[in-house]
């Protein structure tokens, strides 16, 4: 038996070149945490050694100890559910597939809610959002929004319907207060 032979059996190992490359990944995720607001950064769920080092981070001006500190903190991340931190953070990145997808979502349902079935469709809106205090005022911005597009005027209204809609949906998934 040869000594490569040894790691075929290991299906759990991994190269130096792969951890190496995590390891930059999770410098990469704490990046962009460093990039958040500090208000965007208490609504991530991470352990207190992480926020402290976050923290720590606004401090450091020197180039090479930011850079230390860096890895640092990628070595925190090891200890944190990483791939929640990353769903979070891409929530609020503007770029990301994530936040792309959820506001073409939200586009859709403003469309249905003032296309021809709206009945139904603030229904259903309803039901799947039972955290919504201001009914009367959805109502009436879904009013004035489908005679915005029937005159084929500004679209005030239609914004104001989508800001509600984005409102409700970012508070539902914890990213508003």
């Amino acid at each position: 038996m040869t000594n490569f032979d040894q790691f075929d059996d290991d299906e759990n190992f991994k190269s130096k070149t792969q951890i190496k490359r995590e390891m930059e990944e999770l410098q990469e995720l704490g990046k962009k945490l460093l990039g958040l607001s500090k208000n965007q950064q208490k609504k991530v769920e991470m352990s207190e050694t992480l926020r402290e080092a976050l923290a720590e981070a606004d401090r450091i001006k020197q180039r090479e100890a930011m850079r230390r500190h860096m890895q640092y903190i990628g070595k925190v991340m090891r200890t944190e559910d990483h791939e929640s931190i990353a769903r979070r953070v891409a929530m609020f990145d503007t770029t990301s597939a994530a936040y792309n997808k959820l506001f073409h979502q939200l586009e859709l349902k403003r469309d249905t809610l003032i296309g021809e079935n709206s009945k139904e469709a603030l229904a259903q809106y309803l039901e799947e959002h039972p955290e919504v205090e201001d009914i009367q005022l959805l109502r009436q911005l879904i009013r004035l929004s489908q005679k915005e597009v029937s005159q084929q005027g500004n679209t005030t209204n239609r914004k104001k319907l989508f800001r509600f809609l984005r409102e409700t949906e970012e508070k539902k998934l914890g990213l508003m207060d």
